[in-house]
C-alpha cells in the first residue's frame, strides 16, 4: 500500500450520526423539510475507526473518560505562559528570556498552574482544555527581539519545555482533566520550526548561497532534535536529506508556492514531502497520546502545508510510526479529533477561503483529511455584525453558506476572539460580546473560549495571574464576576439541549442594510429552537419571518431578563441587544386576527432627501413608520378618515449605494405590519477638505524617527501619509487616505499590514471630548477635542466615543463601526462612518479630523531610542507614538 492511501474497504466512519440527530419525521418545526439527515451522513466519511485498527503499538496511557461525541463540547483555549504559575521555580531559565513586565517576553505560566485551575475551569461548563505548544523550543529569537512563550518556535516536538514543567507535570494536567471527566486538546505545529536560518532571497538550485545561519542566545542555530538538526545546506549530508525547503520569507500570499514552501515570518519551513520528516512528525506526536494521553490536536498554520499531507499524517500505513488516527485508536481513543487553522476572512456575501479551508477536510474525491478545521470566516462576520454594527443579512448569509460549504461543520471549532486577533473586547462591547457567544453556543460548531474572556479581558495577551504580564498585579480566576456566570448560563444551554449542538440551522429574518433583527432556528431530533438577536443599540421590530414556526416558542433564556411570551407569528419589538432562545412545542400556536389591510403604496425607484409616502390603514389608527426597523427613529403617523395616510421621510443618513433598505409601518395597537417596501439611494458626495502630504516626513514629531530595522519597513515607508481627502454626504464622512507604499506581506485579513491608522473625529459644536490620544502619549493639536476615535489596520477595525477614554483607555466601543475599502493599485484606503455614528449630523461643515500612522500588533507596536528589527526607534519609550500625521479642517 502507498504510505498516507488507504483501501476503501476500510473509509467507515467512527462518528456514526445518521438520521436519529437529525429532524423529527413530521418535518422541522421552524422549517421546511430539508434532509438533515444528509447533512449528517455526507460528513461522516470522517474519523474512520477501522483506519484506526491497524497496527499501533499501545502502551499505558493515563485512563480517560468516556469517548467524546465533540459535537456537544465546549473549549476552553490557554495560552500557557499567560494563564496561571504552578511552579514558580522553572519561571527563569536565565538566558534573559523572562520579564513578566515586558509582553515580548516570558510571564511564568505553566502546565502545574493550569492543573491547578481545573475545578476554575470545569465550573464555567468547559468541557475540554485546548493549551497552546508545550513542547520544546526556542527561548528567544534575536532576529524577532521576541521570546517564544507562547510555544509555536519547536526546538524539539518530542520534550515539555523546560518553562512548561516536566512529562510528569503533563501526565498530572491530564489525569487531573479526565478524572472531572474532561479532555486535553494539545496544539501542534507541523509547518516549521524556530528560526535558525533566513535567506534574503531564494537561492536557486544551490541552497548554500544566500544562507545564513541564525544564533540563538543560548548559542543554537539547529533544533535539538534530529532530523530536524540537518538545517545547513552547505553540508552535503544536510543538503541531500532536505528536511527543509531552503526559502526566504513569504512576500506573496497570493503565490501558492510561496504559501506552501516559503519561511512563514521566518519560521524554518519543513519539507512535509519528505518521507522522513513525515515519519518524524508522526512519532513525534503520538509520543503525546501514548504516554500523556492527549484527546485532541490542533493543528497551526495548517494552510501552509499542502492539504494532502493530512492524509499521511493521520492515516499513513507505517508500522514505526502509523498515523495520528491509528495510534489515537489502538491507545483507547477512538474518537481522537484534529482541528487545523486555516487563517482566511471571507468578505460578505462570498466563501472563497470557507472553500479553500474545506480543501483540509476532505479531498476532490472525498478523501479524509483532517476531521475539522477552525472557523474564521464565521469569526470575521461574527466581529463585524455584533462588534461593529454590519447588517445582520452578512452573518445569516455566512451561516447558510457554512452549511452549504462544510461537510462537516458540527465539527468545526468556533470562536470570537483567540490569541492571534484583537480581544472581541477591545473592539465591542460587553452587551454585544454576550451576544456573540449565545450565537456561539446556538449554532453547529466546538466553541472555543479563549481564556480571560470571562473576565471581560481586552489586552489579547494578559495574564490571568498576579505575577504575569498586564495582569494589573492581581489574579483574574473570580468565579463571581458577571462574564463567569454569564458564560456559566450560555454554556448550560447549550448542555442542556442537543439540539443545539447537533441540529441544523434555518434562518428566518436578518436585515441587510443594518444592525437589528436576526433569526434562526435549529431543528433537531430533539426538538428545535429559535433564537432572535438584535444587534442594534436601540430597540428593532422583528415584523416577520421568512419561515412560519409550527409550533409555539416558549421561553427557554434570554441575556438579560425573561425571554417573551411570543407566538412566532406577531410583531415583536426587541430590545437594544437583545438575545433570546425559545423552545419550540408541539401544540400549533393560535391564528392571526384579520385586521383591515395596512399598506404603503410604491416607492421611486430614487428617493428625495425629504421623502413624501403614503399608503393605507385602518382609518384614525396610529401609525410607526420603522425604516429598517429601527424604533428609535420612528416616524409617527395618523391615519385619516378616508383611511389613508401621509408621511415625510428623510434619508440623507443612507449613504451606500449597494445597501438595499426596507421601510415597513407598524401598527402596534393592532400587532400587524405593512409588507415591507424596498429601495435603494444614490448619494452625491461632496469634497470638504483635502490635503496633499510632503514624502519623506514620516519621521515622528522630532524629524528623528526611524521605522524598525528590518529591510522591508524602511524601503517602504507604509506610514508616510501622501494625501487625505475628506468628503461629506449629510452627516457622513468619507476619508480617502493615501499612503506612499500599501504593504501586505504578513496576509492581513483587512488587505493591508506594517501600517494602522488612527482618526479623531472632531465634530463641530461638540462641547465634551477628551484631548488626550489613547495608548499613542500625544494630544490632539491645535487645543482641540474628539468625540470620536476610529483605529484602524491589518486585522482591526474599532470606532470608539470618547467617553471614558484617557492615556490608557481607548473609550467607549461604538457601532456602526467603520466600512473599510482598500485600493492596492493607488495605496489608498477609503475609510466610511455613517452618519449614525457620528451623531446624525445634518453637516459636518466646521468638524476636524486628524489622521495618525504608526504600526499595532496587539498594541501600539514599540518604541526605543536605538529600536530593533520589529521595534521604532530614535525616541524614548513614552514618546508620541505617531509617525506621520495629517490635520483637516471641514469647509
Amino acid at each position: 500500500m502507498v504510505e498516507g492511501r488507504l483501501p476503501a474497504q476500510i473509509l467507515l466512519q467512527t462518528y456514526s450520526w445518521q438520521r436519529r440527530d437529525s429532524a423529527p419525521r413530521g418535518g422541522p418545526p421552524c422549517a421546511t423539510a430539508r434532509g438533515g439527515g444528509r447533512e449528517m451522513n455526507r460528513h461522516r466519511w470522517a474519523l474512520l475507526a477501522a483506519v484506526l485498527s491497524a497496527s499501533a503499538t499501545a502502551s499505558a496511557a493515563p485512563k480517560a473518560p468516556p469517548t467524546p461525541d465533540w459535537r456537544d463540547q465546549i473549549v476552553y483555549f490557554v495560552m500557557l505562559d499567560r494563564f496561571d504559575d504552578g511552579d514558580p521555580r522553572n519561571d527563569d531559565q536565565h538566558t534573559g528570556e523572562f520579564d513578566p513586565g515586558d509582553g515580548a517576553h516570558y510571564s511564568g505560566g505553566d502546565l502545574a498552574g493550569v492543573t491547578r485551575r481545573l475545578d476554575y475551569i470545569r465550573g464555567l461548563g468547559a468541557t475540554a482544555v485546548w493549551i497552546t505548544p508545550p513542547v520544546a523550543h526556542q527561548w528567544w529569537n534575536p532576529r524577532a527581539n521576541y521570546g517564544g512563550y507562547h510555544g509555536y518556535w519547536a526546538d524539539d516536538f518530542s520534550k515539555v519545555d523546560a518553562h512548561f514543567g516536566t512529562l510528569a507535570d503533563y501526565r498530572a494536567l491530564a489525569d487531573g482533566l479526565h478524572g472531572r471527566g474532561m479532555y486535553l486538546v494539545q496544539d501542534v505545529v507541523v509547518n516549521h520550526v524556530a528560526d535558525y536560518f533566513r535567506y534574503d532571497t531564494a537561492p536557486g538550485v544551490d541552497p548554500s548561497q544566500g544562507y545564513t545561519p541564525v544564533r540563538d542566545p543560548r548559542g543554537h542555530v539547529a533544533p535539538t532534535q534530529a532530523p530536524f538538526d540537518l538545517n545547513d545546506p552547505r553540508r552535503p549530508r544536510d543538503r541531500a536529506a532536505a528536511i527543509y525547503h531552503w526559502t526566504p520569507d513569504i512576500v506573496d500570499y497570493g503565490n501558492a508556492a510561496q504559501e506552501k514552501n516559503w519561511q512563514l515570518a521566518g519560521l524554518d519551513d519543513l519539507n512535509t514531502e519528505n518521507a522522513t520528516v513525515r515519519r518524524a512528525l508522526r512519532a513525534s506526536y503520538a509520543k503525546w497520546i501514548r504516554d500523556v494521553g492527549v484527546d485532541a490536536f490542533r493543528v497551526d498554520t495548517a494552510f501552509y502545508v499542502p492539504p494532502a499531507y493530512f492524509e499521511d499524517f493521520l492515516y499513513a500505513n507505517d508500522a514505526k510510526a502509523p498515523g495520528i488516527l491509528r495510534v489515537a485508536k489502538a491507545n483507547g481513543k477512538p474518537a481522537f479529533h484534529l482541528f487545523g487553522e486555516g487563517f482566511g476572512l471571507d468578505r460578505p456575501f462570498d466563501d472563497t477561503q470557507a472553500r479553500k479551508i474545506e480543501t483540509y477536510v476532505r479531498g476532490e474525491h472525498g478523501e479524509p483529511r483532517l476531521p475539522g478545521m477552525i472557523d474564521f470566516p464565521l469569526y470575521g462576520t461574527t466581529l463585524d455584525v455584533f462588534a461593529r454594527g454590519r447588517p445582520t443579512a452578512e452573518l445569516a448569509d455566512r451561516i447558510k453558506r457554512r452549511m452549504r460549504v462544510h461537510s462537516a461543520p458540527h465539527l468545526m471549532a468556533t470562536f470570537v476572539d483567540n490569541h492571534d486577533v484583537d480581544r472581541f473586547r477591545a473592539t465591542g462591547s460587553d452587551a454585544a460580546l454576550k451576544q456573540a457567544l449565545l450565537m456561539l453556543m446556538t449554532l453547529p460548531g466546538i466553541p472555543v473560549v479563549y481564556y480571560g474572556t470571562e473576565q471581560g479581558f481586552t489586552q489579547q495577551r494578559a495574564a490571568m495571574f498576579a505575577r504575569g504580564y498586564a495582569s494589573g498585579g492581581r489574579d483574574h480566576f473570580d468565579t463571581t464576576s458577571d462574564g463567569y456566570r454569564y458564560l456559566q448560563r450560555v454554556i448550560a444551554l447549550r448542555r442542556g439541549n442537543r439540539t443545539l449542538s447537533r441540529g441544523t440551522p434555518t434562518l428566518l429574518a436578518s436585515n441587510p442594510a443594518a444592525p437589528g433583527a436576526l433569526v434562526y432556528c435549529m431543528d433537531g431530533a430533539g426538538g428545535a429552537v429559535l433564537v432572535a438577536f438584535n444587534t442594534a443599540d436601540r430597540p428593532t421590530l422583528l415584523d416577520a419571518l421568512d419561515v412560519p414556526v409550527r409550533g409555539t416558542p416558549r421561553p427557554l433564556f434570554s441575556i438579560d431578563g425573561d425571554a417573551p411570551s411570543w407566538d412566532g407569528r406577531r410583531p415583536l419589538v426587541l430590545p437594544a441587544r437583545a438575545g433570546y432562545a425559545w423552545a419550540i412545542d408541539a401544540t400549533p400556536s393560535r391564528a392571526d386576527t384579520v385586521h383591515d389591510p395596512l399598506t404603503i403604496e410604491a416607492l421611486p425607484s430614487k428617493l428625495a432627501e425629504m421623502q413624501s409616502i403614503t399608503g393605507r390603514a385602518t382609518p384614525g389608527a396610529h401609525l410607526q413608520l420603522l425604516l429598517d426597523g429601527d424604533l428609535s427613529t420612528a416616524l409617527p403617523v395618523t391615519v385619516a378618515r378616508d383611511g389613508r395616510w401621509r408621511a415625510t421621510l428623510p434619508t440623507s443618513d443612507l449613504v451606500d449605494p449597494e445597501v438595499a433598505h426596507r421601510l415597513v409601518a407598524f401598527d402596534a395597537a393592532r400587532a400587524t405590519v405593512s409588507s415591507p417596501a424596498t429601495f435603494h439611494v444614490d448619494r452625491e458626495w461632496v469634497t470638504l477638505a483635502d490635503v496633499a502630504d510632503p514624502q519623506g516626513d514620516d519621521i515622528g514629531p522630532t524629524g528623528r524617527y526611524m521605522y524598525p530595522a528590518d529591510a522591508a519597513w524602511r524601503a517602504a515607508h507604509p506610514g508616510d501619509i501622501t494625501r487625505v481627502r475628506a468628503s461629506g454626504s449629510g452627516g457622513a464622512l468619507r476619508l480617502d487616505v493615501s499612503l506612499r507604499t500599501l504593504m501586505r506581506s504578513w496576509n492581513p485579513a483587512n488587505g493591508f499590514d506594517h501600517v494602522a491608522l488612527t482618526v479623531y473625529v472632531s465634530l463641530p459644536n461638540a462641547r465634551d471630548g477628551a484631548a488626550t490620544l489613547p495608548l499613542q502619549g500625544a494630544v490632539l493639536p491645535s487645543s482641540a477635542r474628539w468625540q470620536r476615535r476610529l483605529r484602524i489596520g491589518g486585522w482591526s477595525n474599532t470606532l470608539t466615543s470618547s467617553d471614558g477614554a484617557d492615556a490608557t483607555h481607548e473609550g467607549t466601543p461604538m457601532t456602526p463601526g467603520a466600512q473599510l475599502r482598500v485600493d492596492a493599485a493607488t495605496s489608498t484606503l477609503q475609510v466610511l462612518l455613517p452618519s449614525s455614528a457620528l451623531g446624525r449630523l445634518s453637516s459636518l461643515r466646521g468638524a476636524r479630523v486628524y489622521v495618525t500612522t504608526w504600526d499595532y500588533d496587539g498594541g501600539y507596536r514599540g518604541l526605543s531610542p536605538d529600536g530593533d528589527s520589529h521595534t521604532f526607534g530614535g525616541a524614548p519609550a513614552d514618546a508620541p507614538k505617531i509617525l506621520d500625521d495629517a490635520w483637516l479642517e471641514l469647509r
